[in-house]
């Protein structure tokens, strides 16, 4: 909460996601002008991301995108067109994504 930078190392499930999530949610709602972005090695590490941004930010008005390769990029494309509060995504996807000129 105070912004300083982490590491963490632990078992799965641990609450090592829900760790970062929940400040960052918190400082959303604080703020409703800042966008997040979280860039995950994997597509399954996205995934997972998501999946829990949705269950931690439930009835709080915020919503994500996920942009991942392997998933339809015209749906993603559509959907960062869209209000959002943060985009988890993976590398080579988010490249793509700021060449086509829907990310900066």
């Amino acid at each position: 909460l105070e912004g300083r930078d982490v590491i963490g190392l632990a078992q799965t499930g641990t609450g090592k996601t829900a760790a970062f999530l929940i400040p960052i949610i918190n400082k959303l709602r604080n703020n409703p002008h800042l966008k997040v972005l979280m860039i995950a090695p994997t597509r399954e590490l996205a995934v997972q991301i998501e999946d829990q941004w949705r269950e931690f930010a439930r009835g709080m008005n915020m919503s994500s995108v996920l942009v991942i390769g392997g998933a339809n990029i015209k749906r993603q494309c559509d959907q960062l067109r869209r209000i959002h509060h943060a985009v988890i995504g993976t590398p080579g996807r988010l490249i793509d994504l700021e060449k086509r000129g829907y990310l900066n």
